[in-house]
């Protein structure tokens, strides 16, 4: 038993080992394809090997025919059931969509689309009668290129007529947030520096550790879905919605999730699916994908194609920044596909001081599978870009790539900083974050063996790499999401429960899949209401536990669902303060709150609350209109985004002869406000460097001519290993934020944003003096020595 004078003197910052740990790693754990109900069938789909195609007929005879086969059902027999996936997110109010059928009917717009599903008694009996169904296809000339799309001479989706989306623009002249961006160009060609670029964002996948799954258990009384997801209170508005059932029928479990990295943020064709065949068929049902399904069909990230313009005076000091998107949806839109690039709108002007900027976005359709979320969504591509002009404005003025950015960037006494893309940066100082990157990597040691490697010609060539970031997250204000088109809120909901025996339930509307909110949200409520840590439990993902919630992304939950814990928390102390005056026959205002205990000033009387709890459950000495509980519940909605930061560098050492790059050295130091648990938080960013890395070094998704992924496996999709990255140092200054009562930011996208642009700024840095100014990523070994070789003839 944990005594008073055992626990910690303050919770917040203690390193403590997360509480669903012991549960993961000794296999305790239940994932949606471990739930086995009496009499369950299961699913197999039938999916397009076309990326764009009219289907002309679907034999499914040797298919119903099949061992085990129950039901094989196609879009035309359930076109009438199946409704309409949703775009939460109309970015413009004349944003074009083509219907996204959960099963396609008569026309295929990627390969991997649903046209057919097997229900059978087990998974192999399933398998095997999918591949039976024979489907006859008019194959129709495929739209894969992006930039290509906004031509429209080959149509993704020929009734919508266009394959544009959406076009949105922002100008700060127009919006009153800075000056003319083509006036500080044009100043800029005479007499300044004018840098422009094209930037590729490569199309990535998700590739969470555990594919999707869906289990459906329908019910008179209620049907029951589990599913591996981000969002159950998504999926349960999306399900009554789109299916027509009554929400208060619908219960929705995220029970233990594998990772998500944003890729389970949507409301899939599969889980409309699986309820289908459950309520055709009367039993449960369950769908697991494979993983090449999953890398396949599940939503895919990035893919967006850039031409950044940026204007600074001769000295190196901006003026003017310019950004035109072209982005690929993919065949549809998903839950927010459409306002990825708006969520990086605000940040191309990074931590510097622009005073003027525009941008342009054109969202597009192809043939491919769609995208949405993934991990950073829109932050990551634009601070890839303004970290690659910085480096190129530091090589043209002729200085180091850390003095261009201190010449530029928000300087720590000038916050608040209101940005010329609209925004308000609470705090932050770059100065310190950066001081500490410099000094823990030996900034000025590695640059003075790169001077050495450089004069000996040496073909082992040290590049060193830059990345100074910020990032708008905890993705809240509702009032915000609303202005920009978005259809629901922003805020989060959670409630504390005093039990009588003196232990404390939290239940939160966040849904964590391998963040640790279990013991961060015990952390919270343990210091405030001054109980032991063990004495708090968490439940969570239900929708029928936390009937109220916005779930897990964008780096919210801390921000926006840990101060709706801290809010409850501070109402059961509100709530028990006049219970306990009664009961210690004291004047209310006499009373003083500490470490769970009331007490009555200048006394030792005093009653703690578990006390108090059980005070209350008895009754005995309270009134006949006292509540039988302490318990209390609150909603949070912030005024504003948080802004994390931090300084990335990293040191690589590039084969010239055969373009092999070798991470030598990674520190980076990371601002993310207070920190409640430091353990957590380091795993975290180790998770984000780990993406980001693989970003620049090894992830692509691939499609061939016909729009066939060929990566469709992680033996053609390289998720790195362990082997593969290197010893990450980690640090962190602390400047708290000033928009929640703690002083927390986000943190869970933080790694991934800032070693994208760190680790392909070290590449060029190490041959740039050999003529080569940039490598498309992935960064493999053949493009950094194709690089070279053009290099060396330019």
């Amino acid at each position: 038993m944990t005594t008073t004078e055992d626990r910690p003197a303050t919770e917040i910052g203690n390193p403590r080992r997360r509480k669903e740990d012991a549960r993961l790693i000794t296999g305790r754990t239940r994932w949606t394809d471990n739930i086995v109900l009496p009499g369950m069938l299961h699913l197999a789909m039938v999916r397009s090997p076309f990326a764009h195609a009219r289907i002309t007929g679907i034999d499914t005879a040797a298919a119903r025919a099949a061992t085990g086969v129950i039901a094989v059902l196609t879009g035309a027999d359930i076109a009438d059931e199946q409704g309409a996936l949703p775009n939460a997110w109309q970015v413009t109010p004349d944003q074009k969509a083509p219907v996204h059928p959960a099963m396609a009917v008569d026309h295929v717009a990627f390969a991997g689309e649903i046209v057919a599903m097997v229900v059978a008694r087990n998974a192999a009996e399933a398998n095997d009668a999918a591949d039976l169904v024979d489907v006859d296809y008019e194959e129709l000339p495929p739209m894969l290129d992006l930039r290509a799309a906004v031509t429209d001479e080959v149509l993704a989706h020929p009734d919508l007529g266009t394959n544009v989306s959406a076009v949105w623009k922002y100008d700060s002249a127009e919006s009153g947030t800075g000056g003319d961006v083509e006036a500080a160009i044009a100043a800029a060609r005479d007499g300044g520096i004018v840098i422009e670029k094209e930037i590729r964002q490569q199309r990535l996948i998700p590739a969470f550790m555990e594919p999707r799954a869906i289990a459906v258990d329908p019910t008179p009384e209620q049907l029951t879905i589990w599913s591996s997801t981000q969002v159950p209170h998504f999926v349960r508005i999306f399900t009554s919605l789109v299916l027509g059932i009554p929400e208060s029928k619908v219960r929705v479990i995220a029970p233990d999730v594998g990772g998500g990295f944003g890729g389970k943020l949507q409301f899939t064709p599969e889980e409309v699916l699986t309820v289908v065949a459950a309520r055709r068929t009367g039993k449960p049902c369950k769908y697991n994908e494979t993983r090449s399904e999953s890398l396949m069909s599940g939503h895919h990230g990035r893919d967006q194609w850039q031409k950044v313009t940026l204007a600074a005076d001769a000295d190196g000091t901006v003026t003017g920044l310019k950004v035109e998107l072209v982005v690929n949806m993919g065949a549809y839109l998903g839950l927010v596909t459409s306002a990825i690039p708006l969520l990086g709108a605000f940040m191309f002007n990074g931590i510097y001081k622009f005073p003027s900027y525009q941008l342009g976005i054109t969202n597009v359709f192809t043939n491919l599978t769609w995208t949405d979320a993934y991990r950073g969504a829109g932050r990551p591509e634009a601070t890839f870009a303004i970290e690659r002009l910085m480096d190129e404005l530091a090589a043209r003025v002729g200085v180091d790539a850390l003095e261009i950015r201190e010449r530029n960037w928000i300087k720590h006494e000038e916050f608040p900083f209101n940005t010329v893309s609209g925004l308000r940066y609470d705090s932050g100082n770059y100065e310190a974050a950066t001081a500490k990157a410099r000094e823990l990597f030996k900034y000025d040691e590695l640059r003075k063996e790169q001077a050495d490697r450089r004069a000996s010609g040496d073909p082992v060539q040290l590049g060193i790499g830059v990345s100074t970031y910020t990032e708008m997250c905890g993705l809240a204000p509702s009032r915000w999401l609303g202005s920009m088109g978005y259809v629901a809120g922003g805020w989060e909901h959670a409630s504390v429960r005093m039990l009588p025996t003196g232990k404390v339930e939290v239940v939160t509307g966040t849904s964590p899949h391998g963040q640790g909110h279990e013991t961060a949200w015990s952390q919270l409520v343990a210091d405030r209401l001054g109980v032991a840590f063990e004495d708090v439990e968490v439940l969570h993902g239900d929708t029928q536990v936390a009937a109220r919630g916005l779930d897990t992304y964008g780096s919210r939950s801390l921000a926006v669902g840990g101060m709706a814990v801290l809010a409850a928390a501070d109402k059961v102390i509100e709530k028990a303060k006049p219970i306990a005056a009664q009961l210690l026959e004291a004047n209310i205002d006499d009373l003083e709150f500490s470490a769970g205990r009331y007490g009555v000033r200048g006394t030792d009387a005093g009653m703690t609350l578990a006390e108090l709890a059980f005070a209350v459950l008895q009754a005995h000495k309270l009134g006949g209109s006292a509540e039988s509980h302490l318990d209390a519940e609150a909603t949070h909605d912030p005024e504003d985004f948080s802004f994390p930061h931090g300084t990335h560098l990293c040191a690589v050492e590039v084969d010239t002869e055969t373009g092999e790059t070798k991470i030598r050295s990674y520190v980076s130091v990371d601002d993310v406000g207070v920190v409640v648990n430091p353990l957590i938080v380091e795993g975290q960013v180790h998770g984000g460097l780990a993406q980001g890395i693989a970003q620049a070094l090894f992830e692509e998704a691939v499609h061939d001519d016909s729009g066939t992924l060929v990566t469709g496996s992680f033996d053609q999709y390289l998720v790195p290993g362990a082997p593969d990255l290197p010893k990450f140092e980690t640090a962190r200054t602390e400047t708290p934020a000033t928009t929640n009562q703690l002083g927390v930011k986000g943190v869970g996208e933080a790694g991934t944003i800032a070693s994208t642009p760190a680790v392909v700024n070290a590449i060029v840095d190490a041959v740039r003096h050999l003529g080569v100014t940039d490598v498309a990523m992935p960064c493999t070994p053949y493009r950094v020595w194709k690089a070279l070789q053009e290099g060396a003839r330019s």
